[in-house]
């Protein structure tokens, strides 16, 4: 750690009575898009890190854990995906998971703040690492929504990178009933959708449990899964939603895969990963079961968070 006594520090608060304080070595850019506010900043423990409205989005030493929970049990769980849709995901990390799947031909990427995607290109190359320039990849500058009332295509799999639904928040719309059944319509046989869904630990799930019973209204069984993500100072959940109620992937089918699609140099997903991040403990299951509150456009059960600051 460099030796200085002037620190800078970054203080993201957890609720009303909690945060968690980052020392900064430097703040690398500050400002705002026409969307959202964002800083890029260094830490001495994660390294680069992106933040967006208060909320840290992702580090240099732990995203991997993050986008490839959000990206490959997805992948893996379908037989052969070759059409992917990725809505957010500014920093392109996603899509750079995405693209190790060799089956895959096509990669749209939708997100609403060019100039957010521009700045990750920019400052944070290392999240992409050259995916924006595949032949495979497009990306649109669109409003995820809109986009997907006009778009005709069905995918194998679609990804929901979103930050969260917050009140002022571009996102708020698109974690609602009425989206995730746009959502289903897109999909093509045996189609998943898989999405960041939340923090998923025992004070805190009330946002994912309300996701998940969204989704419960759209789709046949919904999985919720939970990664620990130490940047973000809490187990953070997804859920994936399948067109069809398959059964699980048995432990040697998804070592089989990955060794199929030249995955084994993954840092964080293999089978017993997989098998570890979708065993929920029973408070988790529990809560699941409980849920009755949806997200819907009329009336929606949002739940405020407190935003970060620098001090």
């Amino acid at each position: 750690m460099p030796k200085t006594k002037n620190w800078q520090w970054y203080l993201e608060k957890q609720n009303e009575f909690e945060a968690h304080m980052h020392a900064l070595i430097q703040t690398i850019y500050f400002g705002e898009t026409k969307y959202q506010k964002v800083g890029i900043v260094e830490s001495p423990t994660f390294g680069k890190m992106l933040i967006l409205d208060g909320d840290t989005q992702s580090s240099q030493k732990d995203e991997f854990i993050y986008h490839e929970a959000l990206v490959h049990p997805a992948l893996i769980f379908h037989p052969n995906p070759k059409t992917i849709l990725i809505l957010g995901g500014g920093e392109g990390a996603t899509l750079r998971e995405v693209l190790k799947h060799p089956s895959v031909e096509t990669v749209k990427m939708i997100d609403i703040d060019q100039e957010l995607v521009e700045l990750c290109k920019k400052y944070l190359p290392e999240w992409s690492n050259n995916a924006f320039q595949s032949p495979k990849t497009k990306v649109y500058f669109e409003d995820a929504y809109k986009y997907l009332l006009e778009d005709n295509q069905n995918y194998d799999v679609i990804i929901s990178d979103l930050t969260e639904p917050l009140p002022d928040s571009p996102s708020n719309k698109l974690f609602t009933k009425e989206f995730f059944s746009i959502i289903k319509s897109h999909l093509a046989a045996k189609g998943i959708f898989v999405l960041q869904a939340s923090k998923a630990d025992c004070h805190n799930l009330e946002l994912h449990t309300i996701i998940y019973n969204t989704l419960k209204q759209v789709f046949p069984a919904p999985q919720s899964f939970a990664s620990r993500v130490p940047s973000f100072d809490a187990n953070w959940g997804f859920i994936l939603a399948a067109l069809e109620l398959n059964p699980p992937l048995k432990f040697q089918e998804i070592n089989q895969r990955i060794k199929e699609r030249n995955l084994n140099q993954l840092k964080y997903y293999d089978a017993e990963t997989h098998e570890h991040i979708f065993s929920l403990p029973k408070y988790f299951r529990e809560a699941l079961k409980k849920q009755t509150n949806i997200l819907e456009e009329a009336h929606n059960n949002i739940i405020k968070e407190e935003a970060g600051s620098f001090i």
